[in-house]
């Protein structure tokens, strides 16, 4: 069975007595507390994205053999983002699905089964769609979450939610190939779709840049290759963007940023493991 198979066979059917069913090893450091506030109300940029010729619009307009025009459905992307650095108390998750997201009290009542306080939410429209924003912290600490196998619990619990109240939107989710009703079209080449990048962003930390196709356990198994080799997790953003996972984490060596020979092993590290194909147990 595939990492990702296995996995998905546990984690899309979540609550607070089976959380450990995919629990990766433990893992310290990450989101720690005690970092600047200035690094968590700092605003959020928009990830990049090399899916924008993919992105379907919530409508679409043909032009009829009498010359009028008629409006098509079509199934917009959903969009789940773990936002950690705008918001320097509460864990921010922000999901969009078009204008097809209802009130989500089945979302709100899914993650208070994590054992999380729903502390705040609103909804806002763009021309995206209807964006409905969480503001979420620990029922026991009344803090955000840094735990990332419970960060990696959430947005599979969003996205389980999606795929049960939203079953069309499995076309457009990596996880409706496995569980959806109907499958994506569209397949995303992972050596394509692959692309990481590290910059400096001061003198004690640098940021990283890490966009691939999307599985589950990925939040995991990104934060675990990262502090295998010494490097901090302090914050970062986790965006869900249809068939692709895109990342932004603020990292650092040892309370600085990381010098070019140790991003260049990074880079390596997170390209090997985001790119190998995955191998399964029948074939040894």
């Amino acid at each position: 069975m595939s990492l990702a198979t296995a996995y998905a066979n546990s984690a899309l059917h979540l609550n607070d007595k089976n959380l450990k069913a995919f629990a990766a090893p433990t893992l310290t450091g990450f989101f720690a507390r005690g970092y600047p506030t200035s690094l968590c109300m700092r605003p959020r940029a928009k990830l990049p994205s090399s899916l924008t010729a993919l992105v379907p619009r919530a409508t679409s307009t043909t032009l009829e053999q009498d010359g009028s025009t008629s409006e098509i459905d079509t199934i917009p992307t959903p969009q789940v983002i773990i936002d950690q650095d705008s918001d320097h108390d509460a864990t921010v998750v922000e999901i969009t699905f078009g204008d097809r997201l209802g009130a989500l009290l089945d979302t709100m009542n899914a993650l208070k089964n994590l054992g999380l306080n729903v502390v705040k939410a609103n909804v806002f429209l763009d021309s995206s769609g209807k964006h409905n924003k969480f503001f979420i912290t620990k029922a026991d600490t009344g803090r955000k979450i840094e735990d990332p196998e419970l960060l990696e619990a959430i947005r599979l619990t969003i996205i389980n939610n999606l795929l049960e109240y939203h079953p069309e939107s499995s076309s457009q989710l990596a996880m409706g190939i496995a569980f959806g009703m109907v499958p994506p079209k569209q397949q995303v080449d992972v050596d394509i779709a692959t692309r990481i990048s590290i910059n400096d962003d001061g003198p004690d930390r640098s940021l990283l840049y890490v966009e691939s196709a999307d599985r589950p356990g990925l939040l995991v198994d990104l934060v675990k290759i990262i502090s295998d080799i010494n490097i901090a997790v302090e914050s970062g953003e986790f965006d869900t963007e249809g068939l692709l996972a895109k990342a932004k984490f603020h990292v650092s060596y040892k309370g600085k940023s990381i010098i070019k020979p140790l991003q260049q092993v990074l880079v390596n590290s997170l390209r090997y493991f985001l790119r190998r194909p995955t191998t399964e147990d029948a074939s040894f």
